[in-house]
């Protein structure tokens, strides 16, 4: 156990907090962990994170990382104590409000006690002051996430839960915030984040990169890029683009990453304005990772880029990083979209249509392997199996094949005006399974979607009918 104050008895802390404050409401903790149906850990109660603020330094040959992590949030009860996600590194010192903080760990949680009660609906600032070797997760998946050291430099990774390796927070897709990062590596080597470059320094053999994140984010979203990079600055679709290569990757990538502009037109055509101020891509060496990750703003590609896969982690910004899943049960809501979107990009580039795709699926023609072909109905999209499952087969296909039967059900019109619909309702926010199938009723109420529900996104196995 690790404090910046003495340890003080529970009873004798109670008539401290209440001496502190004038003897009115005394506060309770924040909860650790928001229930979510998958990570019950994730995220904390009590308050609502508005703004990270992370200053950071990184040297990869020590593979050493130090930080100093501001938080602003917004209490939403009566605090004495609240706690923050951390995995790993050795905390400093922790300040509320420029006062030392009480504050102890365990597991993943890093437990707060400012000297005075936080009220509710009071904003307050977090300061943690931290060091050491960050952690690389290993998923209940067998995928690798967090901070993942790589030839030159490092590349970090958030979903569902590795942000909490380079940085404290309330990491659950529930809250948002928006970012200022800040990083200090040896010169020669560049740093990238999410949103827009807002400086850049050198001094004493080491280069700072800041980076502006304006738009709400969740904390799995958020990437940093360490190492050395070829950098273009374009724009596409009338945006600023800033795309990173790795040396090693980039005339492979030139072809794909030539299609950048033409994609973003084609998906602002089918799925709405784009929700962010800029887009660009990061494309890294290594290829152990084995996923490309849809990180805010700029999705990374941890080695070789094909086309389809760009399109998905493209479409990502509108289902998954500006329309969030409220927990981690309603990823379908994230990966269906995005899968249908690589449908409908091969359909209009004279591939086969969407409905081709379906019934090769629905007939078991679609993969080579009969294995990968049944597993798509391990489960219904709507209700993955366990933590474990939820980046699995039917969140991606059969949740792809929600979108199909939802079109065939209403026509083309009415269903871009769904698919656009979705996207501007709850456009920066956050949404789960329950709201989309209201929005879609809501959208065509003459047509009965029951059966699509029923057996399509709750039912298990496969349905007795396409």
């Amino acid at each position: 156990m690790s404090r910046s104050a003495p340890v003080v008895p529970a009873l004798v802390l109670t008539l401290v907090l209440a001496a502190c404050d004038g003897g009115g409401v005394h506060g309770t903790p924040g909860g650790s962990g928001v229930r979510d149906p998958y990570f019950p850990k994730a995220g904390n109660g009590g308050y609502d994170v508005t703004h990270y603020d992370l200053r950071l330094a990184y040297d990869p040959g020590s593979r050493r990382l130090t930080g100093t992590a501001g938080i602003t949030a917004r209490a939403t009860q009566d605090l004495s104590a609240f706690d923050l996600d951390l995995k790993g590194l050795d905390v400093r010192t922790v300040t509320v409000e420029g006062e030392k903080a009480g504050w102890n760990r365990a597991g993943q949680e890093l437990t707060v006690r400012p000297s005075d009660v936080l009220h509710d609906g009071e904003t307050f600032q977090v300061t943690v002051r931290y060091a050491g070797t960050p952690l690389t997760l290993t998923d209940q998946d067998g995928s690798k996430e967090g901070w993942l050291p790589t030839a030159d430099g490092a590349l970090a990774l958030g979903e569902p839960m590795g942000s909490m390796t380079w940085f404290p927070g309330n990491h659950h897709p529930s809250d948002k915030a928006t970012y200022d990062i800040a990083v200090t590596v040896p010169k020669g080597l560049t740093a990238v984040s999410n949103g827009e470059q807002a400086g850049e320094t050198t001094a004493g053999g080491r280069t700072t990169f800041t980076w502006h994140t304006a738009d709400p984010m969740a904390s799995h979203a958020a990437t940093l890029a360490i190492g050395r990079y070829e950098v273009g600055r374009s724009t596409a679709d009338g945006l600023p683009a800033y795309v990173a290569v790795a040396p090693a990757r980039a005339k492979e990538s030139r072809a794909v990453l030539a299609k950048l502009p033409e994609i973003m037109e084609w998906a602002r055509t089918n799925f709405g304005p784009y929700p962010f101020s800029s887009t660009g891509v990061i494309v890294d060496r290594q290829d152990e990772v084995g996923y490309a990750l849809e990180t805010q703003n700029r999705p990374v590609f941890p080695g070789v880029l094909d086309i389809d896969t760009l399109v998905h982690e493209l479409v990502h910004q509108w289902y998954g990083d500006s329309v969030t899943p409220r927990t981690w049960r309603d990823m379908w809501l994230s990966e269906g979209f995005a899968t249908y979107a690589e449908w409908l990009w091969q359909e209009d580039q004279g591939g086969d249509s969407t409905q081709e795709t379906f019934d090769a699926l629905y007939d078991g023609d679609y993969f080579d392997d009969a294995e990968a072909n049944a597993a798509i109905w391990a489960f219904p999209p709507a209700k993955p199996s366990g933590a474990a499952h939820i980046s699995d087969p039917p969140v991606y296909w059969r949740g792809a094949m929600v979108l199909q039967k939802i079109r065939r059900t209403v026509g083309d019109d009415t269903f871009y005006d769904i698919v656009q619909g979705w996207a501007a309702a709850h456009r920066h926010g956050n949404a789960d399974t329950a709201e989309f199938t209201a929005y879609v009723e809501s959208r065509a109420p003459d047509k009965d979607f029951g059966p699509i529900w029923r057996d399509w996104l709750y039912g298990d196995g496969k349905p007795a009918h396409r």
